[in-house]
């Protein structure tokens, strides 16, 4: 199945619409910084720690790199395996919309636990959103979901796991409604929005130079 948005765009379209839209047609105009980049790198590595507790985790990313439309089926028949299954980049896709799950864990009898792993030292609400998001799409792809936590960063590299599955239940019609609008956003034309505090809030913005015409001179004098 194919998708139209996924979770790191649906993030992009709740701080600007017109980044989401860049995100999908113009992705070469974006400009990320490098302490941004080193930020990520953090961001992996705590991740990479964290799934180096369990023992027996399937990795669906090292399996299909860059197919991600294939990633849910992988999945399926992964977690339709007898006893206890650990996977790594789960895919979900529901209502055009794409998530890959850090961690997803099917116990032996049968609980389904899922971790997102964050290397912040609390739950911001970026978090709660990019839980929330991941919530709507799995849960409509399983029969139950009986844990969603955020596993963040006790500020000494420990883990501190958070359960938000009844805040993203709560969620559900807010993200069905901010699902449909992002895809009229990307069926559509680019939208004209101003600079504010959305280019910093609450990350700063790929496209900050584009939309402040640094880019669009670049381009135009061949840079």
């Amino acid at each position: 199945m194919k998708h139209l948005l996924s979770k790191s765009k649906y993030i992009r379209g709740l701080q600007c619409e017109r980044a989401l839209y860049l995100d999908v047609y113009r992705p070469e105009l974006a400009r990320i910084s490098w302490e941004t980049r080193q930020k990520f790198a953090r961001g992996r590595g705590f991740e990479s720690m964290y799934k180096a507790t369990f023992t027996n985790g399937v990795d669906v990313s090292a399996e299909l790199g860059y197919r991600v439309d294939l990633y849910p089926e992988r999945t399926a028949a992964l977690l339709s395996q007898e006893g206890e299954v650990v996977v790594f980049e789960a895919g979900f896709i529901y209502d055009e919309v794409l998530v890959l799950a850090d961690v997803v864990q099917k116990t032996a009898e049968g609980r389904l636990i899922i971790h997102e792993v964050k290397n912040g030292t609390s739950v911001s609400e970026t978090f709660r959103r990019d839980v929330a998001v991941q919530h709507y799409v799995i849960s409509h792809c399983v029969e139950r979901i009986d844990e969603f936590s955020v596993v963040h960063n006790d500020g000494q590299d420990g883990f501190v796991v958070v359960n938000l599955l009844e805040e993203a239940e709560a969620a559900m019609l807010e993200i069905e409604l901010n699902v449909r609008r992002f895809k009229e956003v990307i069926r559509g034309t680019e939208p004209r929005i101003e600079m504010g505090t959305q280019c910093d809030n609450p990350y700063e913005c790929p496209y900050k130079s584009y939309c402040g015409g640094c880019v669009s001179a670049q381009l135009e004098l061949g840079f």
